[in-house]
């Protein structure tokens, strides 16, 4: 079976060939790399046990992806946006109950997320074509920190309701 063609970037690397790539050099050069590349790496360092590293890694895939389903509203419903969803099941569960179990860290990793992607370039997605969903997407990110800063409270008593551990 064929591997469906995603969007294009200036790194042509496969996802089968990312899946056997040793993390750092899936993490060199990942900017210029398929959004689904940060869930790999997030996947692998997580199952490395360096699991703050992965949730960072999966958060920043996921405000790229994001960004890139934003910008090319037309790719096929059965390429990039199956992707996103399925990695966001598959790779986001695991990540997201084991950071929400301490969300003073998720909110302060976030915002080291939003640094990073203003300070790196996007090989999916030019700024100058998709100024507008960029902001929106990285707005939103921001939300969702604030959110988790302002609810940490909350968030901590109903994972406990929940018999999940607060870390």
């Amino acid at each position: 079976m064929a591997t469906p063609v995603l969007a294009q970037s200036p790194d042509q690397t496969s996802p089968e060939e990312m899946k056997d790539m040793a993390p750092d050099a899936l993490r060199d050069g990942i900017e210029n790399r398929h959004p689904s590349a940060y869930y790999i790496l997030a996947a692998k360092l997580f199952n490395d046990g360096k699991r703050d590293d992965a949730v960072f890694w999966f958060y920043t895939g996921q405000l790229r992806f994001r960004t890139l389903l934003g910008c090319k509203p037309d790719l096929a419903p059965d390429r990039d946006p199956a992707l996103f969803a399925s990695l966001n099941e598959t790779v986001g569960r695991p990540l997201n109950s084991y950071a929400f179990g301490d969300v003073d860290a998720l909110g302060g990793m976030i915002g080291g997320v939003l640094e990073w992607d203003g300070e790196h370039p996007n090989g999916y997605v030019a700024k100058s074509e998709c100024e507008q969903t960029i902001t929106a997407e990285r707005a939103g990110l921001g939300e969702l920190r604030n959110m988790i800063t302002e609810k940490a409270d909350e968030i901590r008593k109903q994972r406990a309701e929940n018999g999940l551990e607060n870390r």
